[in-house]
């Protein structure tokens, strides 16, 4: 009789459609062998509202509205509205924890104003000649922690500092290339970027049009080919991270250019994708009575567990401002999964069921992880907050580790303040100052 792990890796069938143009890059016409229509604009599920999974409600009855709108709410990415006011009138007003959360902003050199770019035609990431990518994520959160100083405290430089930043990375950018880890580059940095563009889209300096056309030129056709071939690869695989990266990156695309096709498309895959970035591949097994769910990469290594938690958090929140409630999909099953790996890393135990999976081309050999990685357990990453606040404050849920996460990095800095390699900006961070209630 096959293991509950085994039982989870038959799942992952290798299964692939046609492909064909959609809004300026590849679209799937059935999505890793679910037949789901997602990036196309047909078929794709309605997200679940924030009043279907019993948010409270005042969040419920605004989000509810919000679902059915013709055009995105703006700004409403990471941040809408509400959040930079709130910031900006409690910082002012010299209040923490934002205070504090802005102390720790305006610390990071990478805030200054006097920040320049250095951008490249190509940006190379992997272990192969020319690997340069440090310099465009340096770059990104240089622009993303200047909008937040333009757009929280109003000052100029700072807005011109972001928007000089953009503006010369989508006149000079074409290519991103390397070996495999060139797909999270795409991912990872398309997000960010997509957020850094929401914050100054107002500006009167900022070529929206031009930027525009670099994310749809260079970074979502690499999202969708991941998300449709997976580098050739077994379905299998790519851990998590990968897949919610590009996730991440179409769903900040498709929002930031109000496209509702590229959207859906990322919520289909989220309900019903065969990729290990789908809610029941990312968090496969669930422990009842606990409320606990086991994070698919805890076999592997806390660094990226965490770093998942924090992606999946980023997607949750994007699309929480636009009226799709993924945080409560499924019962809460992310929450489980972010208790599960707060509590690990706290230095509780936890429950570990054998996690299974392929790996390689064609078929793909089998491997098993029988235990939970210990291998960077109690690491310090910027992923707390926003599920904290979302979680224990706008849900009123109990959360017990998740919070004590959340309190143990508080305040919460950005890139640049963990550490100088790639890790340290896989999130934009500074959820203290933006999501604090």
């Amino acid at each position: 009789m096959p293991s509950p792990a085994h039982q989870h890796v038959n799942k992952h069938r290798l299964s692939r459609r046609g492909l064909f143009t959609v809004g300026g890059g590849l679209a799937a016409a059935g999505v890793l062998g679910g037949g789901i229509a997602a990036f196309s604009g047909a078929g794709a599920d309605a997200a679940q509202s924030p009043r279907a999974a019993g948010a409270s409600p005042s969040a419920s009855a605004a989000a509810t509205a919000s679902a059915g709108r013709k055009h995105f709410t703006h700004p409403g990415l990471l941040h809408n509205a509400g959040d930079l006011h709130r910031a900006k009138v409690r910082v002012a007003a010299g209040r923490d924890p934002w205070l504090a959360g802005w102390k720790r902003l305006t610390a990071n050199p990478h805030s200054a104003s006097s920040w320049r770019p250095r951008p490249q035609a190509t940006v190379v990431r992997g272990a192969v000649p020319g690997q340069n990518y440090t310099v465009l994520y340096n770059d990104i959160h240089a622009a993303y922690q200047n909008a937040l100083r333009w757009k929280i405290g109003g000052t100029r430089a700072n807005g011109d500092t972001a928007v000089a930043l953009l503006n010369t990375w989508s006149a000079t950018l074409t290519t991103l290339t390397g070996n495999a880890d060139r797909f999270l580059a795409a991912g990872i940095y398309g997000y960010q970027f997509a957020n850094a563009a929401e914050l100054v889209r107002d500006h009167p300096d900022f070529d929206f049009a031009r930027f525009r056309k670099m994310l749809r030129t260079v970074f979502y056709p690499m999202n969708i080919d991941f998300l449709t071939r997976h580098n050739g690869a077994v379905i299998s695989n790519y851990w998590a991270n990968w897949d919610l990266c590009n996730l991440a990156s179409v769903m900040a695309i498709g929002i930031l250019l109000d496209d509702h096709a590229l959207f859906r498309g990322a919520v289909t895959y989220l309900k019903k994708g065969e990729g290990n970035g789908s809610f029941k591949n990312a968090i496969p097994f669930r422990y009842a009575g606990q409320g606990l769910a086991q994070w698919q990469e805890s076999g592997r290594d806390q660094g990226h567990s965490m770093m998942g938690i924090g992606l999946l958090g980023a997607i949750c929140e994007m699309a929480w401002n636009q009226g799709a409630d993924l945080y409560g999909y499924g019962d809460n099953r992310f929450l489980h999964a972010a208790e599960y790996v707060a509590r690990y890393n706290l230095g509780a135990d936890v429950p570990f069921t054998p996690y299974g999976w392929r790996s390689g081309t064609g078929h793909g050999q089998w491997r098993e992880q029988t235990v939970i990685s210990a291998t960077a357990r109690g690491q310090l990453r910027p992923v707390w907050e926003i599920l904290h606040n979302h979680y224990a404050r706008r849900r009123r849920l109990s959360t017990p580790y998740v919070t004590a996460m959340a309190e143990k990095v508080r305040a919460e800095g950005g890139g640049g303040d963990y550490g100088p390699n790639s890790g340290g900006y896989d999130q934009l961070g500074f959820g203290t100052l933006l999501y604090s209630k």
